[in-house]
């Protein structure tokens, strides 16, 4: 029996999603595709379950479409937003936060993978490269548009109208990975500030979550009056008792902090 193509472990309202096609550098097929999208679908309707991770086994994050199903005819792109073929929205149906542990390389479809994620951690072995140009096929999952928003038109068109490879320092630098550390260090970090974001109250980690990406979709004065109106409704229903335990506990928090 051939092994699942991907690998879910829960752990008190954590789940660590791992692509498991470590021979084929994690490269996507449909059955992969469809995995991810029941995946997400699933961890969407399980309350406890509030971040994800996403990583890789093996060498490769994601080394993009299955080359080899795709030349044999079995497979195509698929349809851009349809979850079982996109896995940028495969990745959307879950509305908490979804850290990219990325540690090898994420290339093309498996970059569009990567950039779906909310918070991107890297190995000192990640590098990422799009070459969609390279092969002549646009991408379809979202890459020529979040990718300029995080590091900058210009850098997007030097990584996209060339193919050439971007290493995990770098992608610090301009901002694609929040941090890099070494390769043993990737999922105890990523697990350490997934533990953080659980500290958040739940109800707040999604409403915040949503705020920041609807409006980062919009203009500067149209995303202020969206953060207004999201404001007054969520603000209204506030306990002001639970409102000061929450406070309390951000303050022994800082000092707990402080200490270490």
């Amino acid at each position: 029996m051939s092994a699942s193509p991907l690998l879910i472990e829960r752990d008190d309202g954590l789940a660590i999603v791992t692509l498991n096609r470590p021979q084929a550098m994690n490269a996507l097929t449909v059955a992969l595709r469809r995995a991810l999208a029941q995946t997400f679908a699933e961890l969407e309707a399980e309350p406890a379950i509030r971040v994800v991770i996403l990583t890789g086994a093996g060498r490769a994050f994601c080394a993009g479409l299955d080359l080899k199903e795709l030349a044999s005819g079995a497979a195509g792109v698929g349809a851009p937003g349809v979850p079982e073929d996109d896995p940028a929205a495969a990745i959307a149906q879950f509305s908490g936060p979804v850290i990219g542990a990325i540690n090898g390389v994420a290339i093309t479809g498996g970059f569009e993978v990567a950039l779906a994620c909310d918070v991107l951690l890297g190995s000192s072995a990640a590098r990422f490269a799009d070459t969609h140009a390279r092969v002549a096929v646009h991408p379809a999952w979202g890459l020529s548009q979040r990718l300029q928003r995080i590091i900058g038109l210009p850098r997007a068109k030097e990584l996209s109208l060339t193919g050439n490879f971007l290493d995990a320092e770098r992608a610090e630098r301009w901002g694609l990975l929040n941090r890099v550390v070494e390769p043993d260090e990737l999922l105890p970090t990523s697990v350490q500030l997934a533990r953080d974001m659980l500290g958040v109250d739940p109800a707040m980690l999604k409403s915040y979550k949503r705020l920041l990406d609807d409006g980062g979709a919009l203009s500067f004065g149209d995303a202020m009056a969206l953060e207004a109106k999201v404001a007054i409704a969520f603000n209204a229903s506030l306990d002001p008792a639970a409102l000061e335990a929450r406070r309390q506990a951000v303050q022994a928090r800082g000092r707990d902090l402080a200490r270490d």
